[in-house]
């Protein structure tokens, strides 16, 4: 009887932690950084995968509940691409049907920075454990959002511009607190001058064409694989 209250008093602190792990509900927030490509799309083209500059941003996340997430990040990327084989006329304000003569290739090399914040939606509930309550190790997921961007360096004057993200991506858990994903998505700005460059003819409205908040303005994709680290545990109170 003795050994046996021996044992039991040196076994309480081990199930008290065990008790206070199983009310583990979820985890509130997420930190963490992806890599990847960054395209450009305006007026010289380019495409989702055309002449893809490297990226990368740094990410939190605040876990509104297995399907709603709040994410900010910063990223850091390039984007560059050339004119050949579009017309671009040297007066687009000339009275003659071709505009002017053609103009030579234009060509860029910018960076960017962006800073920005997107709503997330998961198709699944996110998590691990608590299998009552129906969670998925993995789940597909929508975004849309609002941020920031600063076009410099290739020559061209800096640029600043709103930009919208909308995207979607697909994340899974490597392990409770471990997260990998891979997202894309299109940014479309309010910036016709991402792509500014040191030639003397600029590819900041090249047609003549009256613009609007987002039309004919510049946008670029990002698609990036992302890895992140679950932090600030939340806690229930134990009802027994």
């Amino acid at each position: 009887m003795r050994y046996l209250l021996a044992l039991l008093s040196a076994l309480i602190p081990v199930l008290s932690a065990q008790a206070q792990d199983g009310e583990l509900l979820e985890y509130q927030q997420e930190i963490g950084g992806g890599v990847g490509l960054m395209s450009y799309i305006g007026d010289a083209g380019g495409g989702l995968l055309k002449s893809p500059g490297v990226m990368g941003t740094l990410i939190w996340r605040r876990n509104l509940n297995s399907r709603m997430v709040v994410h900010t990040d910063v990223g850091f990327g390039k984007i560059r691409g050339n004119s050949h084989g579009h017309f671009f006329p040297t007066d687009p304000h000339s009275h003659t049907p071709e505009g002017g003569q053609t103009a030579p290739d234009i060509r860029f090399n910018r960076s960017l920075v962006t800073v920005g914040a997107q709503f997330e939606f998961n198709f699944l509930g996110y998590g691990m454990g608590a299998g009552y309550k129906g969670l998925h190790r993995w789940t597909p997921y929508l975004l849309a959002g609002a941020g920031a961007t600063m076009a410099t360096g290739g020559g061209g004057s800096a640029a600043g511009a709103l930009h919208i993200p909308l995207g979607f991506g697909f994340r899974y858990k490597l392990r409770q607190r471990l997260n990998i994903g891979l997202e894309w998505s299109f940014n479309f700005t309010t910036s016709d001058r991402l792509d500014d460059s040191a030639d003397p003819v600029k590819l900041a409205d090249p047609y003549g064409i009256k613009s609007g908040m987002f039309k004919n303005k510049d946008c670029f994709t990002r698609t990036f694989l992302f890895l992140t680290y679950d932090i600030s545990p939340k806690y229930r109170k134990c009802n027994n």
